[in-house]
């Protein structure tokens, strides 16, 4: 028991040791972590999960029973906030008695909404997420939910995010916020202005992943292509998003570097040169369209045309004829003609893309498109979806075709999927093979071979490479 106390002495005369923290550490409470929508988000449930690591908690898997369940919400589609509730009871099954915190996009939204669903005992918004430990004493429920949430504007500061320990790839946080003004999306109003991180962090932040034998990085944000905007909390631009690719691709230890979404805009000729040359960014892009309707992007505020969406494709593929380009759709906005769809189908169906991601149209709260007219009824966007849905497979199976019989390299993931482990290339072709343990977190070369029944693609191998 003295040296208990003397431990515990010595701990209150450190700096940065609270009180607070000494009890937890003593007592060592079970947190588990749910994570809504975005690559962004997952970046920072991460980053959060280790402070409360350091502040005395252990993270548990979210199926099993915890002190506290935190749960980090999306705001971007209507399903993402029904969503939030089956988490809660899902939660409240486990442990009815666990203390439930709400963070992220949806929490700065609407806080309020939130904290009135039975169960969730704290609310945090943009900028508290990141400070949770300040705001949890003794996991005691609350008879209401505790908010505390900012006005957006004052989201202005930086906090760099990555994710470890949670998948094979790793997300790397470089940029948050977005400075445009798309009518139909509430993300600027949930996260604020844009601004980066500094690139000196950045690199750091991708050698700390790398000393931890991750493979593969994947750069996300809410606009990336906008990098080094409010770097150093000013509005200019310190350096481009060509600057960071071209930083990141000379930092040891790195075996692949991957571009998440990208604006069309954004997404600079030099920039797809540059990954065509590069010996660890992959030839994999995701470009947001919306609609291939100028009509319809102009209704949207969207800041290009379809024509530049175009050039951007055919400046992939000519440098990079393997490259893998993914594609962010909505149907369904206000004023969305048959007419207009029917533009956007075509313009997919004869565009050189690989795969899609079908959002079905939904209105969000303090948004200009929610008060257009011209709304489209849901059974239409419902049609609409499930058209562009199976588009997407035929693009998919299109593009895995063109790509067997070639030699490619693999990252296998650490999953036994019904007697099969799956790994994705560096053009992202999903792949499988008999399971076997020593290829989880290891690069493969491998020849295509054929399409199995399930989609992905069986593989013959080549060599080991890492």
């Amino acid at each position: 028991t003295q040296g208990y106390e003397r431990q515990v002495s010595e701990l209150y005369n450190l700096p940065g040791v609270s009180p607070k923290k000494i009890k937890r550490m003593s007592e060592r409470k079970k947190v588990a972590f749910y994570t809504l929508g975005c690559k962004l988000n997952f970046s920072e449930t991460s980053t959060i999960a280790r402070n409360l690591q350091d502040e005395g908690f252990d993270r548990v898997d979210f199926e099993e029973v915890a002190d506290m369940y935190v749960i980090n919400t999306c705001s971007v589609t209507e399903n993402a906030d029904k969503q939030f509730k089956q988490v809660v009871r899902k939660a409240m099954k486990l442990n009815d008695k666990a203390f439930v915190a709400a963070v992220g996009c949806y929490a700065q939204l609407k806080p309020e909404e939130l904290a009135s669903v039975d169960g969730v005992d704290l609310v945090l918004g943009a900028t508290e997420k990141f400070k949770l430990a300040d705001y949890v004493n003794d996991l005691s429920k609350n008879d209401f939910g505790e908010v505390h949430s900012c006005e957006i504007a004052e989201a202005d500061f930086y906090v760099g995010s990555y994710s470890i320990g949670d998948r094979t790839r790793a997300f790397l946080k470089v940029q948050d916020g977005c400075d445009y003004k798309c009518t139909y999306c509430t993300i600027p109003l949930a996260r604020g202005i844009s601004r980066s991180d500094a690139l000196e962090n950045v690199l750091q932040n991708a050698k700390e992943i790398s000393a931890q034998n991750i493979k593969e990085i994947v750069l996300t944000g809410v606009n990336i292509g906008d990098y080094g905007k409010g770097e150093f909390g000013n509005k200019k631009h310190e350096h481009t998003f060509l600057d960071l690719v071209q930083a990141l691709d000379q930092v040891e230890g790195i075996e692949r570097l991957r571009i998440s979404s990208i604006e069309p805009n954004l997404l600079k000729n030099e920039t797809i040169d540059f990954v065509s040359k590069s010996q660890t960014f992959v030839p994999h892009f995701h470009i947001p369209l919306q609609s291939g309707s100028n009509a319809i992007l102009k209704l949207m505020k969207r800041r290009y045309l379809r024509e530049v969406y175009t050039d951007r494709v055919n400046q992939i593929k000519e440098v990079m004829p393997h490259a893998c380009i993914g594609v962010d759709v909505i149907v369904g906005f206000p004023g969305e003609t048959e007419e207009h769809f029917l533009e956007t189908y075509h313009f997919l169906n004869e565009m050189d893309i690989s795969y899609l991601h079908v959002f079905t149209y939904s209105e969000r709260d303090n948004t200009e498109a929610a008060e257009m007219e011209g709304v489209v009824p849901a059974n239409v966007r419902a049609k609409r979806s499930k058209m562009l849905r199976g588009l997407s497979v035929k693009k998919r199976r299109a593009f895995y075709e063109s790509q067997l019989g070639t030699e490619r390299t693999v990252l296998f993931e650490t999953e036994n999927k019904e007697g099969y482990i799956h790994g994705f290339t560096e053009n992202y072709v999903k792949v499988k093979a008999p399971w076997n343990p020593e290829l989880a977190n290891t690069l493969q070369k491998i020849q295509l071979t054929h399409i199995d029944e399930d989609g992905s693609v069986r593989v013959q191998f080549v060599a080991a490479l890492a």
